[in-house]
């Protein structure tokens, strides 16, 4: 049996070569003829950490092949797993467009009863648009059924994540399929949920909601710590001993971005919406996250003599998180923008990420080393805790720069020993 999967963004690719691992045969489709190109050549159109070998081997022995031609692909294949993008409108509401073109191709291809599995994160309801989808399409009737079982990977550990999952959720009416597509994670040992197809829904959307509440929680409460002097990793570490409430995703910093977090909570908040049902805890999460950058960098403007105005920055950073060169919602650029507006010269580093060319055209300069950023800066602002800035010489740095103000946006860097060395050093409600 041989597996297809639509769509070879993060997902995607990380769900082909997860099969492949446990032996199951799987054919990758993309309508983008540059990323099959590149797919069957042995190269990740993304960046994923070791994942670029285990591809290559996969290649090579057969048990995985990316095509561009949907009918082909279709045709050949009774199990559909749709792994294309749902980005945010412009309203908050999740977009569709890919998947159901992708349905409508399931439907006017397929040649024999189908399973279709969404993996793609999609509101509440959308398997049965799924289901429509393929039927209209359909010019004769082949039974197929559709199963949700929403992902849960994190960029930077995404393979590690699918080969060995906190849990598999299953959501589908018909508990033959519901067990049909459990067999093919048969190998794996973990907890696994058969529900609803909405229920499934929910768990995908909930989890991401609370886990970015839960970052927002300790992003307005460092506004609280910073007022009365309190240092906010003492707390937050008190508090993360509690295992109720424990210490991943409990950090101070400028905020939440990539391709999960914002848009799943605005998706939720726009279902939300839609029922006549408001979410107010996650609406201020929302709202926390979208002010955190700018409040941290107020703060941090009031510690320099003057403003930030005909000043050189240096940004390390660009990327949302460490270990990806995913810059989707990164808070990063809400910063450059803000000091944009403020008519400062930017300078930035990042180890993966590559700089936008609007910000580019804008005059900000990307430089290869940490050193090359650094050169000249009045101050320098940590945006992504990369640990290539944690081990950095800053003793040796510190000739390089004009000014001597550490502004760091993800509490990573040591305070004491920036201090001792003579720098300036504010963090996220760091005393």
């Amino acid at each position: 049996m041989s597996i297809l999967i639509m769509g070879t963004g993060y997902v995607g690719i990380t769900t082909a070569i997860m099969f492949a691992e446990l032996g199951i045969p799987s054919t990758g489709f993309d309508s983008n003829a540059g990323k099959i190109a590149m797919l069957n050549q042995g190269h990740l159109p993304i960046y994923e950490p070791g994942m670029e070998p285990i591809l290559a081997k996969h290649l090579a022995s057969g048990t995985l092949r990316f095509v561009q031609d949907e009918e082909e692909a279709i045709r050949e294949h009774q199990t559909v797993f749709l792994c294309v993008g749902t980005p945010s409108n412009s309203d908050g509401s999740a977009n569709l467009h890919a998947i159901k073109q992708a349905s409508e191709w399931i439907g006017k291809y397929m040649q024999a009863e189908t399973l279709v599995v969404i993996k793609s994160t999609v509101p509440v309801g959308v398997n049965e648009k799924v289901s429509e989808w393929i039927s209209r399409k359909q010019t004769s009737p082949i039974p197929f059924d559709v199963v949700m079982n929403p992902e849960f990977l994190r960029e930077g550990s995404a393979l590690e994540d699918a080969l060995a999952p906190d849990r598999i959720v299953v959501g589908s009416d018909n508990m033959e399929a519901a067990w049909r597509l459990l067999s093919l994670y048969a190998a794996i040992e973990c907890p696994k949920i058969i529900t609803t197809p909405k229920a499934a829904v929910m768990i995908k959307y909930a989890s991401n909601a609370f886990l970015a509440t839960k970052i927002s929680f300790v992003n307005e409460l460092s506004g609280l710590c910073d007022r009365l002097g309190i240092d906010i990793e003492e707390v937050s570490h008190g508090m993360g001993l509690d295992p109720r409430i424990g210490t991943k995703f409990l950090r101070a910093g400028i905020g939440y971005g990539g391709s999960c977090f914002p848009k799943d909570v605005d998706a939720l908040l726009h279902t939300a919406a839609a029922s006549r049902q408001r979410l107010t805890i996650i609406e201020n999460a929302a709202k926390v996250n979208r002010i955190q950058p700018l409040q941290a960098l107020d703060k941090w403007e009031l510690k320099m003599p003057s403003t930030f105005s005909g000043k050189t920055v240096a940004v390390l950073g660009i990327a949302f998180k460490p270990i990806t060169d995913d810059l989707r919602e990164a808070p990063s650029l809400v910063i450059l923008s803000e000091l944009l507006a403020k008519q400062a010269k930017i300078r930035v580093h990042d180890p993966l990420a590559v700089l936008p060319a609007h910000f580019r055209s804008l005059g900000i300069m990307q430089y290869d080393s940490i050193e090359e950023a650094l050169q000249g800066a009045d101050a320098v602002i940590l945006c992504t805790e990369w640990p290539e800035y944690r081990q950095a010489d800053w003793q040796a740095m510190k000739p390089l720069l004009n000014g001597n103000f550490v502004f760091d946006g993800r509490n990573a860097l040591d305070k004491q020993s920036l201090t001792t060395l003579g720098y300036e050093y504010y963090g996220i409600s760091r005393h």
